[in-house]
């Protein structure tokens, strides 16, 4: 019988009640993981996401990724339970807004640069020392990290900059094995997406969903489980010489 692709692992991935949190987490205990971490703002949501996966190796923490403090805590929760942290899941986001540049918010732009950014860094910046060597660290990006739209500045800018994190830890983790990659998903199927796409229909005065189905060459949004399965090959070592990497999980829409 083969071993799991993440057996006796542990796992903390932040935005971990939304719909790709949430199937990556699946996933992962499927694949052996000793622990998994569910880590989001809204304690509701994190109670629903812990009793639909109805495991004893789940426990979740309320925390803001943008507060250090709170990033300090919930990795402390994860090593005083189960010793160490091999996959590091950064995917906590935000949308923000989508306006005409003479006319963002500069509180709606700062608000997205700080979960997407900033949030992003302090999960590296306080994970990765209580991290095990040859872990794994993935940061939720998007196709909108490598495009540019009108209107959409917050998110882009954001999911930019995560690249060039990504770039500058991989560096820095390399000569303990830890591997550092951005995911970049296309549209999904999700109530976060869905969100975005009513914003974009109403600057542009046509269907969003069905505008992006037609830029897609596989001509449809993603599920949050075929993410998941991406999110998979990262944090395993399928991925073992895969670092510094940008993985397109897009349809093909940033082709």
């Amino acid at each position: 019988m083969s071993v799991p692709l993440l057996h006796d692992k542990v796992c903390v991935i932040t935005g971990g009640a939304g719909s790709i949190g949430l199937a990556s987490a699946r996933l992962f205990l499927r694949e052996g993981a000793r622990g998994v971490l569910l880590v989001d703002r809204d304690q509701g949501a994190l109670d629903s996401a812990a009793r639909s996966v109805a495991d004893e190796c789940v426990a979740v923490a309320v925390a803001d990724v943008t507060r250090s403090g709170d990033v300090q805590r919930f990795i402390g929760v994860a090593t005083q339970r189960w010793g160490r942290i091999d996959v590091l899941f950064s995917n906590a986001g935000n949308a923000g807004v989508v306006a005409p540049l003479a006319s963002y918010p500069e509180e709606a732009f700062d608000d997205v640069m700080a979960v997407h950014v900033k949030g992003a860094f302090l999960v590296c910046k306080h994970g990765l020392p209580a991290m095990n060597d040859g872990g794994s660290i993935i940061i939720t990006s998007s196709v909108a990290g490598v495009i540019g739209a009108e209107g959409v500045y917050a998110y882009i800018t954001a999911k930019h900059a995560q690249v060039g994190l990504m770039r500058c830890v991989s560096k820095e983790a390399a000569h303990r094995n830890i591997r550092v990659n951005t995911l970049h998903p296309g549209p999904v199927g999700n109530a976060f997406q869905l969100g975005i796409e009513k914003q974009i229909s109403g600057a542009i005065e046509r269907d969003a969903t069905q505008m992006f189905d037609e830029q897609i060459p596989l001509g449809r949004h993603a599920q949050a489980e075929e993410i998941a399965r991406s999110a998979l090959y990262l944090a395993s070592d399928l991925s073992s010489f895969t670092t510094g990497s940008m993985l397109m999980v897009d349809g093909g829409m940033s082709v």
